[in-house]
């Protein structure tokens, strides 16, 4: 952290305010604290200016009480996505073992790590190389392997049937609607990390159709979804053979649905 003058302050202040950042005393501190001296303060304000996310030039983002390592085009976790974190814990018991796809900076993983009784962390999962990378990062201390592919299709086939929590923050924008997230968003994040498809489920639906068969008896997938998309992907994950309730914290706006594959469901959950 630089020492800057009262002036030097006020002025980036003044000028993240006139660029648009509502918490710009609050993301002016964060970037002194982040500058080795005055002319790279000067370019990180001006990159924020221009409208590159604060997270990618800190280097990290703050989820669940937690300092996640961010890197340029890697998904940010959003502070929403606290209430998956919460409905994950609410349905889960001692020594759970937990996967969590599409997994970005593996920030849900962290956060699990600590708020659940001796889980048993398994894996996480990426598409996107860079995310498999900045992942393995972010859960190098809790021996916790990513794995680059797609979905279930990364994971060893002996854990089919055995999984206790499937957590995942995929995908759930429309892809209509892409062009109204904010620019920060759509510029600077990796599109295979916002785009749904046409009604935003595309991913959802596939983690829906796979899950009873990864799952152990009991076992739930907890995902992220908007909240006007509550109904549809209650009939796709009933329709999977999964029990879907919903669970919404309105302090975040946040809306998670939890999903658990029945006891008595047979001939699904063996193969290898």
């Amino acid at each position: 952290m630089i020492a800057v003058s009262s002036a030097v302050r006020a002025a980036t202040v003044d000028r993240l305010l006139r660029a648009g950042c509502v918490w710009a005393e609050d993301e002016a501190r964060l970037l002194v604290e982040a500058a080795d001296d005055p002319r790279s303060l000067a370019v990180l304000v001006d990159r924020r200016v221009a409208g590159e996310p604060l997270e990618y030039l800190l280097g990290w983002a703050e989820f669940c009480g937690e300092r996640i390592t961010v890197v340029p085009g890697v998904f940010v976790p959003r502070a929403r996505t606290a209430a998956l974190v919460a409905a994950a814990e609410a349905v889960t018991g001692p020594a759970a073992r937990v996967v969590e796809l599409c997994c970005g900076s593996g920030a849900l993983t962290r956060a699990l790590a600590r708020r659940l009784h001796a889980p048993r962390l398994l894996a996480a999962v990426d598409v996107d190389p860079a995310a498999v990378a900045c992942a393995r990062g972010n859960l190098a201390e809790l021996a916790v392997p990513v794995y680059a592919g797609d979905l279930f299709d990364a994971l060893p086939a002996t854990w089919r049937g055995t999984l206790d929590l499937v957590v995942a923050n995929a995908p759930y924008v429309p892809t209509a609607a892409l062009d109204l997230l904010p620019a920060e968003s759509r510029q600077y994040e990796a599109l295979v990390a916002l785009d749904g498809g046409p009604d935003g489920l595309a991913v959802l639906r596939r983690l829906a159709a796979d899950a009873t068969r990864w799952l152990a008896p009991g076992g739930h997938l907890v995902v992220e979804v908007g909240q006007s998309q509550v109904d549809l992907l209650a009939t796709v994950l009933a329709e999977a053979g999964l029990l879907p309730s919903t669970f919404r914290d309105e302090s975040l706006a946040a809306t998670a649905m939890t999903a658990r594959r029945p006891v008595g469901m047979a001939g699904q959950g063996s193969e290898n």
